[in-house]
């Protein structure tokens, strides 16, 4: 059989050598500046026989220089890393015409760049093409190109792997109606469902539930995988907030942040994490105890070493010049469709609308592209190798929700590509070496609406400013967007994270430090070593609670009290003390099941700030107002933002025994956990009694 196999390589390699070969033949035909004949004249057979050995120069090159090449430029930035593939690529296509035995081929630089683009494009579609009709090559193919470079995996068990990808800021409700409308039918499909285009067939089981579950009051990305990834999001109040003991601004998707944030998870667990056991974490910002790790930001500050891997997704995905040339392709058009929809959104006067210029259109590509391509790549791989449990993280929604809406038809055209990907792993499981169940789900939604800039011509640190009778800027200054891709951008590029106005102090230690985490805002006095309470506030500024907690775009605030730990504060002298919120609601009644009991786990943590506000909330269309400058936003409380989705396979046992639905990320953590422990033992269903027997143990090792 051994030599049936070479056979079959040595065919395909020849296949792919000739259409390569017509390839080249074509172009020089078509580009003026691109010839494979002499001054004089060639006949038909030389310069077929030119063309021919510069395809194999080039074949060949592609397949030995490229991969040195790209390891070298690990120590380029990834994202110009993107953008030097076509100059590559057509320096190799240079070289190939200049080692050529005939000696007659030639052709401009400009030119060159596209003949390698189209001739590497070609000849992975060819390849591909030819692999998929056997499986083993298609396996093979696709270990490889994903994993290349990495060592050598032991033995692969037989038990079944776990593979949790999580799409970023897909809220259940958007999940529901993008299988509804058959955007994703990928999803529908697994769900035994169909939208009007794509009909589930009437004898068809499903293969996953769809299980909604409500994150903490910091709806956001750096709390909620905290929690799932580690077990344990404690103390993380915001997606930045103050820290008076350290006088510095803590940010979840800045590296040295979400460093000592693991560190402070894994001491209050005492676990490394949820991929501890031959995990692998890809594109995340925490690690979760695993191995194997690539794009990972919590490490993107470490120097490289065999303990730091955070960039070897890079070079595992670009080594292969097809994957670069298609990448960088699609990044291009990726950048020209965001400039073709924010024109079109400010010239038909879209509103809500917020800026989408400067580099915004480079970022979005890259975590619509780059990113993307990057992590399914690394998933595939892992699979491949056999790994016991993965996650990884997509963010390519919840970067283009952010400034086109979580409803647009920008963030629709995200998701059937979100789908696809779903599809692309499910079939390369079905090639790895051990069964997998694969688990999608997001770390939050988001909800729709105005900024509060937009709407009263503000910011809230203005009027925080005005409260305190300090002078207030004629023109509000923006508050910038902590979309998590812009992190990823800049720990790809090597450069500092610290965004604007977020300094370690004020100018003025008296002056309040205000920080905004989408519809979350966070208010602290530096130069007060403790959380000051509502009495201490009162008696340094008499006006600020009250001008907050009555202006028309608050929903409410969180305060300390001397008299009753803590109290709520809304609009009309609304003041209800944190253990009298069940019966006496006040201003949270508007913001659903839940609240209560998010608010008074909030005034816990020894990182609250002095004042927590959460911007106002219609439950008549589910509109928030966002602190940043975000027409979809999440990081309070408020609409779809608290509401994401789990989707796992019905092998499983379900979440939650009793059928409830799980709240907080801790939870996930152990559901996701529980779910390891059932495919390396006896898969028998939790009753409720056993699954709140086993939260206990959780809990009491935490504590």
């Amino acid at each position: 059989m051994r030599w049936r196999r070479i056979a079959r390589q040595v065919g395909r390699s020849v296949a792919v050598w000739a259409v390569s070969t017509a390839t080249m033949l074509v172009l020089a035909g078509l580009l003026p500046d691109f010839r494979l004949q002499s001054a004089d004249g060639d006949n038909v057979t030389t310069i077929a026989l030119a063309a021919a050995c510069g395809a194999g120069a080039f074949g060949i090159l592609s397949a030995v220089v490229w991969p040195l090449l790209v390891r070298l430029l690990l120590l380029v930035p990834a994202l110009v890393l993107g953008l030097l593939v076509f100059f590559l690529n057509g320096s190799l296509l240079l070289l190939a015409l200049r080692v050529n035995p005939s000696g007659r081929g030639e052709a401009a630089p400009e030119t060159a760049v596209i003949v390698a683009a189209v001739m590497s494009a070609v000849a992975s579609a060819t390849g591909g093409a030819l692999a998929v009709r056997d499986d083993e090559a298609y396996r093979r193919r696709l270990h490889r190109l994903a994993t290349r470079g990495r060592r050598a995996h032991p033995p692969c068990p037989t038990a079944p792997g776990l593979v949790c990808v999580q799409l970023d800021g897909v809220g259940h409700d958007v999940l529901t109606n993008a299988v509804r409308e058959g955007l994703m039918p990928t999803v529908a499909r697994w769900l035994a469902s169909g939208g009007p285009t794509h009909q589930a067939p009437a004898h068809q089981e499903p293969t996953h539930r769809l299980t909604p579950w409500r994150t903490d009051w910091s709806s956001q990305t750096g709390a909620s995988q905290l929690g799932i990834l580690h077990g344990s999001n404690f103390d993380v109040p915001a997606f930045r907030w103050y820290e008076k003991d350290r006088g510095e601004v803590m940010v979840c998707n800045r590296p040295t942040s979400a460093a000592e944030l693991q560190r402070r998870a894994a001491l209050r667990t005492r676990d490394d994490g949820l991929l501890a056991v031959d995990g692998a974490s890809r594109g995340n910002l925490f690690s979760g105890g695993a191995g194997e790790q690539a794009l990972v930001l919590s490490i993107a500050t470490r120097r490289r070493g065999r303990d730091n891997r955070s960039r070897a997704g890079y070079f595992a995905y670009f080594s292969d010049p097809a994957n670069a040339v298609r990448t960088a392709l699609s990044f291009v058009a990726e950048v020209a469709r965001e400039i073709g929809q924010s024109t079109r959104a400010r010239l038909g006067r879209q509103r809500p609308r917020v800026g989408r210029g400067g580099l915004y259109p480079l970022v979005r590509a890259f975590a619509t592209v780059v990113e993307r391509d990057v992590v399914v790549a690394a998933v595939m791989g892992d699979m491949l190798a056999g790994r016991t449990a993965v996650y990884a993280d997509l963010v390519a929604y919840d970067e283009v929700a952010h400034h086109s809406g979580p409803h647009g038809r920008d963030a629709e055209q995200v998701l059937r590509r979100l789908d696809r990907c779903l599809a692309l792993l499910e079939r390369v499981a079905e090639h790895a070496p051990r069964p997998y169940r694969i688990v999608v789900l997001s770390d939050h939604g988001q909800s729709p609406g105005e900024t509060f800039r937009a709407r009263y011509g503000l910011t809230l640190g203005d009027l925080v400013r005005a409260g305190c009778g300090l002078p207030v800027p004629r023109r509000a200054e923006q508050t910038h967007s902590g979309a998590e891709a812009r992190a990823a951008v800049r720990a790809a590029l090597r450069r500092p994270v610290e965004e604007k106005g977020e300094h370690h102090r004020p100018a003025r230690r008296r002056e309040p430090v205000v920080l905004a985490s989408g519809n979350l805002g966070l208010i602290s006095f530096p130069d007060v070593p403790h959380r000051m309470t509502k009495e201490e506030i009162d008696a340094r500024h008499p006006a600020l609670l009250t001008t907050l907690a009555n202006h028309p775009g608050i929903g409410f605030l969180l305060v300390r009290s001397e008299r009753h730990g803590g109290v709520v504060l809304g609009a009309h002298g609304a003041e209800i003390p944190l253990d009298r919120l069940d019966e006496e609601p006040g201003p949270l009644a508007r913001f659903g099941p839940g609240a209560a009991d998010a608010v008074r786990r909030t005034h816990s943590f020894p990182h609250t700030a002095d004042i927590m506000v959460n911007s106002a909330y219609d439950p008549a269309d589910g509109e928030v107002l966002a602190f940043e400058e975000q027409i979809g936003s999440h990081g309070g409380l408020g609409g779809a933002q608290s509401r994401p989705f789990l989707l796992s396979p019905v092998d499983l046992t379900p979440p939650a025994a009793d059928g409830t639905e799980p709240v907080g990320a801790e939870r996930i953590h152990r559901i996701l956990r529980r779910w390891l422990d059932e495919l390396n033992g006896p898969q028998v269903p939790l009753t409720p009694a056993a699954e709140e027997e086993e939260e206990g143990a959780e809990e009491e090792r935490a504590a």
